[in-house]
């Protein structure tokens, strides 16, 4: 047995020389973690395997000897430790005498108890002399005789001493690992990721794809014995002196699916079968007695949402692990990753954990080290954490099966350590956590299987004439117009169906008693401090006099012989006025009711119906000084709005995560490259690159702009056909900074001119001969852009391959189906993708997703005009309308047959509609819009109108048939009126016969008789008629 224990004693005396040393140096500093403690006194009892993992008694044993010593009590003082134990432990402890710190080693015997007694006895004898106060673990967990021995001692001397709680002090020295520690903590992670990734992801995917029905705990109990499978880790990387006879659980692996989840991991895995939805394994080992944990969340088949709430789980997950650094307050990292939840989705806050981690070294979890919300201790370099975050009872409505998936929880869990500088160094990065290694989907074949259209049986007459020469009508003209009206009756039923669709989604979604739309908040009132306390206020005020207080954004008033102050927020304006050798000055504050413009309602008050004072007026002589005031306050308050904008444009933009760069190849790179929106006024040129997770562009300037995969919407690449430039174009998620705006779209160019490609020096030719030289230019021009288009477009399905894992994808637009219209200020072109309308050739740009899109409403479609417009009206009712002016109407039926292909619905009118009155009643009360037919007023507008033509159409012909009458009784028409009804007679049918040139001419005579007075006339009478 002797030669199976050998304790490391220069290890040993390192480390109790820094627990000393550290106890020290409290003291000095303010005893603000050993609590003034003047002797330490650590008792393990017996070992108890029914005691899961570690605690603060053996987990001290094992960081100074590297084992456990039941029975055995340990005392420190400031000079000297004393050992109580058994004989034989004794002969193993003997090497530690003689070092830096005296060791003395008192031998107790197992049967003489009165010996033993008087031992503990010297003991405390000890612990009175060194101070009043001794370091104790109150939550000790061990037991035993020796435990109940140290206890009816340490009974008898409790009123001369004081005891005070030693774990925090024992943890914050053991925190900060060396390298041993370090390395075993790192061997313990590498071996509890390789299980998860290389073995429970593959068993788990295998058991569903083959539907094997398996229960949690059996999966569980699989994972738990490949700790005895030797061959597993010696096939994976681990260090080359890697013994995994030296692995233990930490963390018994856990296997949660169907609804039943547990976060703490403190409950066994129960016995239902695996169930394909959301499953979590949360696992740990231990190797040389550190520990480690490694926790990943399984979706299968996710639902749009369930994707999105572990996006955002990644996300705070990172951060946390970015936030692990050296210097950095516990409690600041947990205020980080609520403080992502709370602007990304603040509902979910009640679903957090309650803490995101703790401390891991012998102790699996060391509570004195959890980083939650009130633990104000400070992360140091070297300390390890395993960092858990997770969402607990989350619902799913979209779930078939609502016992086992309508309920849901999400977590991850890492082991890491902390760094100086930089993120924390993750150990357990092997097991993948990104969507592209954790989501897993079964039934994409099923759901991509569509029905197969019934061939169309071919007519045995046609023969071998083909049967496109075969028309359905009686005379070839009538083809044209009969496929015509048959496309457009068909379209029409196709946007009847998406209407109907589109109304009944609303009437679903938007419920009685809904409220406002999407719960967007009603505008609360916002209170306004100018000045905490009156010492505050500026030395002037003393005077009496107006002070405008731009520091403070106040204006102090003397009113009664005493300064008030306002805060320039609740001021309207300022105006001055002269009355003989007065100057009044004239203040006016915001009050309800008090204005009809469209900002009246910005402002709510807390109580509209309390009392307000709508103005204050000065009066002074001195003229200056009231122009003075006026204008220090009219500037003020431009400051304050300029302010508040700027601030309110502000609110969407995200700080991006930072940018992961390819370290261990040169990454794939665009040169020679413009920017749009530029970084400088100047045109600078640079290069795009693409690292691990982004791009970043670099211009000649060392000027970097990175834009992360994760917060790109769309890309496009447009090709150089038809156009001056060759774009590739990102559309974001959230807006970035650039300069100092925002954008959303950023787009990387080069011109496609012959100038770019200039190979001679940029020098022209002095001779050129005839047609044959300009052929070969051009020909060269096609194959210079041809090229470039090549180069960009290889580019660009780099990017997206590069950003698979976000699911980027190239987009690139359908110029044939391209129209002109004006969306901004010029008029330029505008073209559909596949899943997009765009127009990226001049900025400002346009991006318009189809998936965002509610209905489209064509306006000024009617006869005669030669323009129409087209308002696209998005499902997010808070959003403003886009508007596509003056599109020429030879589009019209490309842009409805495109519509109605991508199953947009859409509606046309001959009027411009007041679209900001529709949208604020749309989001005042969604249900009753919905409740009176929803869009459909649109489209019962153009059918209105349609029908109102007719019925005009048809009054005026009556009129010109009474008209015609009359003529033909009294002999009093004029050739104009006439020829209409001759026309109008023509087209109503063909077998009716003209007037010939004799009675022509006679009626000719008879209009030149007549004045033109009665000319005049008889037009006025026809208006009226009219």
């Amino acid at each position: 047995m002797a030669d199976e224990v050998s304790i490391d004693v220069a290890q040993f005396h390192t480390r109790l020389a820094s627990l000393i040393t550290q106890w020290k140096a409290d003291k000095r500093s303010g005893n603000n973690v050993f609590g003034d403690a003047n002797s330490i006194a650590i008792v393990m009892g017996k070992s108890d395997p029914d005691t899961t993992g570690f605690h603060k008694a053996n987990a001290t044993q094992f960081w100074l000897l590297g084992y456990e010593f039941p029975a055995t009590l340990m005392l420190f003082t400031m000079e000297t430790m004393y050992i109580v134990t058994t004989q034989k432990k004794a002969t193993y402890l003997e090497p530690l005498k003689g070092g830096k710190t005296n060791v003395e080693i008192m031998v107790r015997s197992g049967k003489d108890e009165a010996g033993n007694m008087k031992q503990l006895e010297k003991v405390m004898d000890i612990i009175k002399n060194a101070g009043k106060k001794v370091g104790v673990i109150t939550k000790n967990l061990s037991s035993g005789p020796m435990v109940q021995q140290w206890a009816t001692a340490f009974g008898d001397i409790s009123k001369e001493v004081e005891e005070v709680d030693i774990s925090p002090a024992l943890s914050a020295v053991m925190a900060v690992k060396d390298e041993n520690e370090l390395r075993s903590i790192s061997s313990a992670s590498r071996a509890s990721a390789n299980i998860m990734q290389d073995y429970f992801i593959d068993t788990m995917s295998d058991i569903l794809d083959k539907e094997k029905k398996i229960t949690n705990r059996a999966l569980a109990d699989k994972v738990s014995n490949k700790l005895d499978d030797d061959k597993f880790f010696r096939q994976t990387k681990m260090p080359s002196n890697f013994d995994s006879m030296q692995l233990d659980w930490s963390i018994h692996p856990t296997v949660m699916s169907g609804g039943n989840f547990d976060l703490k991991l403190s409950s066994e895995p129960d016995d239902n079968n695996l169930h394909a939805g959301v499953i979590i394994s949360a696992l740990g080992l231990r190797y040389q007695t550190y520990g480690s944990q490694v926790a990943r969340t399984y979706l299968v088949d996710p639902t749009k949402q369930q994707e999105s709430m572990y996006k955002l789980l990644l996300n705070v997950h990172e951060t946390v692990i970015k936030e692990m650094r050296d210097g950095v307050v516990a409690r600041d990292v947990y205020s980080k990753a609520l403080q992502v939840i709370k602007n990304k989705k603040p509902e979910l806050e009640k679903n957090f954990v309650k803490s995101v981690g703790a401390g891991v070294g012998i102790e699996a979890r060391d509570n004195t080290l959890a980083l939650n919300a009130k633990n104000q201790r400070t992360l140091r370099d070297g300390m390890t954490f395993t960092i858990t975050t997770g969402f607990s009872d989350l619902q799913n409505p979209q779930a078939k099966n609502q016992k086992r998936d309508g309920t849901y929880a999400l977590m991850l869990s890492d082991t890491v350590r902390v760094t100086t500088g930089s993120d924390a160094f993750v150990y357990t990065k092997h097991a993948a956590m990104d969507t592209e290694a954790t989501m897993f989907f079964f039934n994409d074949e099923e759901e991509e299987v569509k029905e197969e259209k019934p061939k169309q049986k071919k007519d045995s007459r046609v023969g071998a004439v083909a049967s496109s020469n075969i028309t359905k009508t009686r005379l070839r003209g009538q083809g044209g117009a009969t496929q015509n009206e048959e496309k457009e009756q068909a379209r029409r039923e196709h946007q009847k169906e998406l209407h109907a669709k589109k109304q009944k989604e609303g009437s679903e979604k938007y419920v009685e008693g809904h409220g406002n739309l999407n719960g967007v908040e009603e505008k609360k009132f916002k209170r306004f401090e100018s000045y905490k306390r009156d010492m505050n206020f500026p030395p002037r005020v003393k005077d009496l006099i107006i002070v405008v207080d731009a520091k403070n954004s106040s204006v102090i008033l003397p009113i009664m012989g005493r300064p008030v102050p306002f805060h320039i927020n609740t001021l309207k304006n300022a105006t001055t006025s002269t009355e003989g050798e007065f100057c009044f000055l004239r203040i006016n504050f915001l009050s309800p009711g008090q204005g009809v413009g469209r900002k009246d309602d910005s402002a709510p008050f807390e109580d509209p119906s309390a009392q307000f004072i709508r103005s204050l007026t000065f009066r002074s002589k001195d003229t200056d000084r009231m122009e003075s005031v006026k204008d220090q306050i009219t500037e003020m308050k431009k400051v304050s709005l300029r302010r508040e904008q700027e601030k309110k444009e502000m609110e969407d933009v995200v700080e991006q995560d930072k940018l992961i760069e390819i370290r261990n190849r040169r990454p794939h790179r665009l040169d020679n490259i413009y920017m749009r929106p530029a970084m400088e006024s100047k045109r600078i040129g640079g290069h795009v690159e693409i690292h691990q997770n982004g791009l970043r562009y670099q211009h000649l300037g060392n000027a970097r702009v990175d834009i992360l995969f994760s917060n790109v919407k769309h890309l496009f690449f447009q090709p150089c056909v038809g156009e001056l430039i060759v774009i590739i174009h990102v559309h974001l998620i959230n807006p970035i900074i650039i300069g100092k705006r925002k954008t959303k779209d950023v787009q990387f160019y080069r011109e496609a001119t012959e100038m770019q490609f200039d190979e001679t020096g940029n020098r022209k030719r002095k001779h050129r001969y005839g047609d044959e030289e300009e052929f070969e230019a051009e020909q060269e021009e096609k194959r210079r852009r041809a090229q470039l288009d090549k180069e960009f477009r290889n580019f660009a399905e780099k990017i997206a391959d590069a950003g698979k894992g976000e699911g980027l994808s190239v987009d690139m637009p359908f110029r044939d189906l391209g129209f002109n219209g004006v969306p901004s200020r010029s008029s330029v072109t505008i073209q559909p993708t596949t899943d997009c309308l765009i127009q990226i050739t001049e900025p400002p740009f346009m991006v318009v997703s189809l998936n965002d899109v509610e209905v489209v409403h064509l306006e000024r479609v009617q006869f005669g005009l030669k323009n129409f417009d087209m308002v696209v009206i998005f499902k997010d009712f808070t959003r403003a309308p886009v508007h596509i002016n003056t599109i020429p109407v030879e589009s019209l039926d490309g842009v409805k047959d495109w519509l109605d292909s991508v199953d947009i619905p859409f509606s046309e009118g001959p009027l411009n509609l007041n679209w900001t009155t529709i949208m604020k009643t749309l989001v005042a009360d969604p249900h009753a819009f919905f409740a009176d037919g929803g869009w459909n007023f649109l489209a019962a507008e153009s059918d209105d109108e349609g029908s109102e033509e007719e019925e005009e159409e048809s009054a005026f012909e009556v009129s010109e048939e009474d008209m015609a009458s009359e003529e033909s009784s009294d002999d009093e028409s004029d050739f104009d009126e006439e020829a209409s009804a001759e026309a109008s007679d023509e087209e109503a049918s063909d077998e009716e016969e003209g007037e010939d040139w004799d009675e022509m001419e006679k009626k000719a005579a008879k209009k030149d008789r007549e004045g033109p007075e009665d000319d005049d006339r008889r037009k006025k009478s026809n208006g009226k008629k009219r």
